[in-house]
């Protein structure tokens, strides 16, 4: 299953989504002065073009990024967001747009590290190139990042922000997801996981938010983006979210002003809305 690439979908409202909230994530980590790790079990290529390539086929981030891009009124958690985006387009226009690993990178203080899984040899080899200077930093391995982390698992500074943002095209991924979390967090049950997932009229879908709630971590947040209301066919994609286990106590109301703000903004028709929740001691 490797037929799968980002780039089609780069900027667009998951991405938004799911780069708001690790950007909150990583920014709430740096607040320590403790040492951290960024484990991406599903990399990417690191960066990717919106004015050729992929990302021009369907143009997914003009109902994303593009959107925020000069708007002047963003909540200050998306501020940052567009933010991070800025940092790489110096000359104000949107060209390129940041994956995960880069925006770890850009937010995360130097001295804290970054390890990388990407499975498909050609995003791999991009996401070298991008990270081809970040010295020892940055490590990068060709591997199944579901597989891979437990070796990784607990990382040494204790600390650490785990991303785990496989593309489902295959049904086993949802299964993937849940046992990947078991398994870490019997090796590092304070680490803070933060599972991306589309929005899906399908059972593997519905089942995978309860599921997450079961696995006893101190607490978890639900948080779900849906920029138009579910075909009647049962086909497509809504919406995505975002799971977190172990998720910092002020996400929640970060997450109170940004997410009806971007309902409205990054709506594509009238059943555009968001969902919420929390649990544990959140």
């Amino acid at each position: 299953m490797l037929s799968y690439r980002h780039a089609f979908h780069a900027g667009n409202h998951a991405d938004v989504l799911k780069h708001l909230i690790q950007i909150e994530l990583l920014n709430y980590l740096g607040q320590k002065a403790k040492p951290y790790w960024y484990i991406d079990t599903h990399a990417g290529a690191g960066a990717y073009s919106l004015v050729e390539g992929y990302a021009t086929k369907n143009a997914e981030f003009e109902s994303g990024i593009a959107r925020l891009w000069q708007r002047d009124d963003l909540p200050e958690a998306v501020a940052n967001y567009v933010e991070v985006v800025r940092s790489l387009n110096a000359d104000g226009e949107l060209k390129l747009y940041p994956g995960s690993p880069w925006c770890a990178a850009e937010v995360m203080p130097a001295s804290d590290k970054l390890r990388l899984f990407e499975l498909h040899p050609t995003d791999h080899q991009l996401l070298a190139d991008t990270f081809a200077d970040a010295g020892r930093r940055v490590q990068i391995q060709q591997a199944n990042g579901f597989e891979a982390i437990k070796a990784i698992l607990p990382p040494p500074p204790r600390r650490a922000l785990v991303l785990i943002d496989p593309p489902y095209e295959d049904k086993r991924d949802y299964q993937h997801v849940i046992t990947a979390l078991k398994e870490s967090l019997k090796r590092f049950a304070t680490g803070v996981y933060a599972v991306w997932h589309p929005c899906l009229q399908r059972a593997e879908m519905k089942e995978l938010p309860k599921e997450m709630k079961k696995l006893g971590a101190k607490n978890w947040l639900r948080a779900e983006l849906h920029v138009q209301k579910p075909s009647s066919d049962g086909f497509g994609m809504h919406g995505s979210g975002m799971f977190i286990l172990n998720a910092p106590w002020t996400l929640p109301q970060t997450l109170r002003e940004v997410l009806p703000y971007l309902a409205q903004h990054l709506a594509q028709d009238a059943g555009a809305s968001y969902v919420l929740e929390t649990g544990g001691d959140l």
